[in-house]
């Protein structure tokens, strides 16, 4: 019995995704503090309010022991990966790039996402337009892929083309951080 519940017990680590398919479903962590892959399945990331993460992004989670390995079972936070700013173009002032983080968060669904094509478009809710996401923010955001209907928070600016996504959020993490 006792080896049983040492089975069970979670521990929190911090690391970085390895890499994860939303398609297969299933993805792994590498850990900061070295040792085996963790499992991180695609029910544990939408739980978290995410159907993706960017291979790269700095994650924290709860991990378990099982007969099959180390898995994640709860995520606590997705940083996204070292290196990226919010490099927008040439569509986004400079001035305005340095304030992204100052932007009010508003809320979103998913209108469709290519990510061969490399963007898509989302709509803000009680608005009639459409906000561009390209698939460099998404990456910047933390994310690999977006699904049609996923309710999610956007930071949005005003570009030479119309209004587009400087940052984009899980719902559940929008919900977390201040507007």
């Amino acid at each position: 019995m006792e080896e049983q519940d040492k089975a069970l017990e979670r521990f929190r680590i911090q690391g970085r995704v390895k890499w994860f398919d939303p398609v297969k479903g299933f993805g792994f962590i590498i850990a900061d503090e070295g040792g085996p892959d963790i499992l991180l399945h695609a029910n544990v990331l939408r739980n978290f309010g995410q159907g993706s993460v960017a291979d790269g992004a700095g994650i924290e989670v709860f991990v378990q022991r099982t007969s099959r390995g180390a898995q994640a079972v709860e995520i606590i936070e997705i940083h996204p990966p070292e290196g990226t700013g919010f490099v927008l173009g040439e569509d986004i002032p400079p001035e305005v790039a340095s304030t992204i983080a100052d932007l009010v968060i508003e809320p979103a669904r998913v209108k469709w996402f290519d990510k061969g094509k490399g963007f898509g478009f989302a709509n803000v809710f009680g608005r009639p337009e459409d906000v561009f996401v390209h698939i460099e923010v998404l990456r910047q955001s933390g994310f690999a892929d977006l699904q049609p209907g996923e309710a999610i928070g956007l930071r949005i600016v005003d570009g030479k083309r119309g209004r587009m996504a400087a940052q984009v959020l899980s719902w559940e993490a929008a919900l977390r951080k201040p507007a």
